[in-house]
């Protein structure tokens, strides 16, 4: 199902209509269903900051209950009504040591869109910032009863565990890192599809001893996936979003934060306009644009992660500009434009340079977007670091050595002297039948400030120069904040504004 926004919040009793309706389309099963108003009502009112619940353009979708609970009083053997004592939660201890996952749920029309994941996700992010040892849950088996009559349950525990059956909600829980202490009889009555059976699953929180925040709160580590995308030829539209694809596909199995795509990546598409002038093949290519930043919106909520398209053609009127987009993991996205036009852009494609000068907001604070040549002008970044601007992203296309080299090396001036990460992309390989864009040189990387807490030469991370790879590499913004007012030089505080001052104009 499409939609526009995502959204994981804490729950609310206004959203108890909602709630129940959804849950009745989930458990058809009446034993199951046993959300009514007034088991709602005694969960929020005893730990209202444990129920989250997911929403799609406004509406509530789905939802992950759960209490505190002092484990030790109940030990691995339990039912799930000793855990909520039937439903009145009277044994949630906010004291305790375990968050104890009572309810997970996705409306059927919205499965198919990894909402779930973005649940346990807050959930593992609610136990660490309790600073709760783990959570434990009771998981169902759905699956057990199709096999049932062939294997026990322990034998159906251990095939799902090996990938040779796939159980809807244990292979799940598998795969988001949780794992099974135990199996459980008579867990949950009237659960038919488990035969009573249930896994006792645990996620140990490694950050145990740490107690920061709540849900939603600033991250202090940040995850890069930077694409070094290979020039090929591709036929069509499909060819290149299953390219696409691809790469946020495998970027998101890391958890990462924001994936990175180079300057102009879908130029394999001209191809089929080789006959035409170059003004006029730029322009056919434009008209493409719309509908992959439509595409990067969807793979974007469906793989939880913010994208930045990298740039292309964009047809504003008559007007062509170099622009990208931030799609956001919540469905909202936003344009930037390349601000400086290169000669041969401005020669050969007839751009025109864009006139916004802004930082973006993320669920990982403040990021800059500039491309390729805007970089090589240090009063642009500076006037993002103004505003706040951490992580700078800077999709590039260079077609030798010498145009990479300056892209690099203004790229780690712009690290050093904004106290910023800057993370860069290019693309590489041959378009034998593209004019104006035959070759292509890129190396990929991530560059720091240069201080203590840095590598030495300031280089994080870096591809293969011209392999088709990805770089991953993880960002840590509270270093950056130390830097700014403890490190060995402090270039942003020291900045003599009693003789010159830096400011945009506003037009």
């Amino acid at each position: 199902m499409g939609s526009n926004h995502i959204e994981v919040r804490h729950l609310s009793k206004a959203d108890m209509e909602e709630l129940r309706n959804a849950c009745a389309d989930v458990y058809p099963v009446e034993e199951l269903n046993a959300w009514d108003e007034k088991a709602l009502d005694a969960l929020l009112t005893r730990f209202p900051k444990g129920q989250i619940c997911i929403c799609v353009d406004g509406k509530v979708v789905g939802c992950a209950f759960s209490l505190i609970i002092n484990y030790s009083k109940f030990g691995d053997d339990h039912t799930y009504d000793e855990i909520t004592s039937k439903m009145t939660f009277s044994h949630h201890d906010p004291d305790g040591d375990v968050l104890y996952g009572i309810e997970v749920f996705i409306h059927p029309e919205y499965r198919g869109m990894r909402l779930a994941r973005r649940l346990y996700g807050a959930r593992k992010e609610l136990c660490e910032n309790l600073n709760l040892r783990a959570i434990i849950a009771g998981g169902r088996m759905p699956g057990y009863s199709k096999v049932a009559e062939k294997m026990t349950a322990k034998e159906y525990i251990e095939k799902v565990k090996n990938k040779e059956i796939h159980d809807p909600v244990l292979s799940f829980q598998l795969a988001n890192d949780f794992h099974v202490r135990k199996l459980l009889q008579n867990y949950l009555a009237g659960d038919i599809e488990s035969h009573e059976y249930a896994t006792l699953i645990e996620w140990p929180n490694i950050y145990y001893t740490r107690s920061v925040k709540l849900i939603n709160a600033p991250k202090s580590e940040v995850r890069l996936g930077l694409v070094q995308w290979q020039m090929r030829q591709m036929s069509g539209l499909e060819d290149l979003f299953e390219q696409l694809e691809f790469f946020v596909d495998a970027v998101s199995d890391y958890e990462s934060d924001f994936i990175l795509f180079p300057e102009l990546f879908n130029a394999p598409l001209m191809a089929q306009f080789h006959h035409l002038s170059i003004p006029e093949t730029i322009r056919k290519l434009a008209g493409f644009t719309e509908a992959i930043r439509d595409k990067f919106v969807e793979f974007a909520i469906k793989y939880n992660i913010n994208i930045i398209t990298g740039s292309m053609p964009f047809l504003n009127g008559d007007e062509l500009y170099n622009s990208g987009f931030l799609c956001r993991r919540d469905g909202t996205w936003e344009r930037y434009d390349k601000i400086h036009i290169t000669p041969s852009e401005d020669r050969n494609w007839i751009m025109t340079g864009g006139q916004n000068i802004r930082v973006f907001d993320t669920d990982c604070g403040k990021i800059g977007i500039m491309i390729c040549y805007d970089v090589e002008f240090p009063e642009y970044s500076r006037l993002l670091a103004d505003q706040g601007m951490n992580i700078l992203f800077v999709p590039f296309l260079t077609d030798t050595q010498n145009g990479y080299t300056r892209v690099r090396h203004c790229a780690m001036a712009r690290a050093i002297e904004n106290e910023c990460y800057v993370a860069i992309a290019g693309a590489v390989g041959n378009l034998a039948k593209v004019n104006n864009m035959d070759i292509q040189y890129a190396q990929s990387a991530l560059f720091t400030p240069s201080d203590f807490a840095f590598p030495n030469t300031g280089i994080k991370a870096e591809a293969t120069p011209n392999s088709e790879m990805s770089v991953i590499v993880d960002v840590n913004l509270d270093l950056l904040k130390a830097l700014h007012s403890h490190g060995s030089v402090t270039t942003m505080k020291d900045r003599r504004h009693d003789l010159y001052t830096l400011t945009l104009n506003n037009k």
